[in-house]
């Protein structure tokens, strides 16, 4: 054999070897792609997993605190549903539903909603305290989220039992998120509030409505932008809605509601007549709106 044949014969398996190595070292680095992906998939999942409901400290304070040792039927029973988005897009301003599965009688009803999220500064959002006029039991509103948390809502029924229906939020920051950036604008704005009709007014019949409430609702924890200096809390803590001097809605709420806190709710008129509200926050000023309700009229009023 010539040197040069043998020269060839040696670069083709030099040329080989370093093919074969490369691949080698291709499936090599994609496996261990492959590997690394699926553990940061697990990872990530066992991380952002819910959970246990029943063990979080905060919940078992309040739990403890509000119902002291009564019985929470945590399958809802068909009293009550809890609708939110699983992952907010704004901690600011979470949309809650909360849904009654049982009609407003004299016989029968919701009396009070607790709304619980477990992780925020003041867990305790509202208590909305309804009566048979309500026709239903539906509260919408929207929430600040502080930390990823366990949203609660839990009904008292007029014979004293408790049933609870719960959803996980993935959302942070929203109670610690910066204020409005014009505090000035909001503060001229303090107090206006809106009532609007769903529908057309029907006596007799549970009628949806809305009240939006222009306040800023800062909650002592956001920082202004330019001076960065905390905003004072200052926020909603109190809101009576009355139909014709009868009670059908009462509140309790702190800073975990919304900036411009909006409610929707139902009342059942029997009569033609006023639908007030009265609002009062943690300054201890009032504020009051009503609309005149009439049969066959969509009503917007101030």
């Amino acid at each position: 054999m010539t040197k040069q044949a043998f020269g060839s014969i040696l670069s083709v398996f030099a040329d080989t070897c370093m093919e074969r190595a490369v691949k080698s070292l291709i499936v090599s680095t994609r496996l261990a792609l492959v590997s690394s992906a699926i553990l940061y998939a697990a990872f990530a999942n066992s991380a952002d997993a819910p959970p246990d409901p029943s063990k979080s400290e905060m919940w078992i304070k309040v739990k403890d605190s509000l119902f002291q040792g009564r019985m929470i039927d945590d399958s809802a029973n068909g009293v009550i549903a809890l609708e939110t988005p699983v992952r907010a897009e704004d901690a600011a301003t979470v949309p809650i539903s909360i849904k009654a599965q049982i009609p407003q009688t004299p016989q029968r009803y919701v009396q009070t909603i607790y709304l619980i999220i477990d992780r925020n500064p003041s867990p305790i959002a509202a208590e909305f305290h309804l009566t048979p006029d309500s026709g239903r039991a539906d509260i919408d509103t929207r929430v600040r989220i502080e930390e990823y948390s366990y949203v609660r809502a839990i009904a008292e029924t007029n014979d004293g039992k408790l049933y609870m229906a719960m959803r996980y939020v993935k959302a942070s920051g929203g109670c610690s998120a910066p204020a409005g950036k014009d505090q000035e604008a909001a503060l001229a704005r303090l107090g206006k509030m809106k009532f609007r009709l769903e529908n057309e007014a029907q006596l007799n019949y549970p009628n949806l409505a809305q009240l939006m409430i222009s306040h800023p609702n800062n909650s002592g924890l956001q920082m202004d932008q330019l001076t960065r200096l905390y905003v004072p809390a200052r926020f909603v803590k109190k809101i009576d809605v009355t139909y014709n001097g009868k009670l059908i809605l009462s509140a309790d709420v702190d800073f975990s509601i919304s900036e411009n806190p909006s409610f929707r709710f139902y009342f059942t008129p029997r009569e033609p007549g006023d639908l007030k509200a009265e609002v009062v926050d943690s300054n201890d000023l009032k504020f009051n709106s009503y609309i005149r309700v009439q049969p066959g009229v969509a009503g917007a009023g101030s």
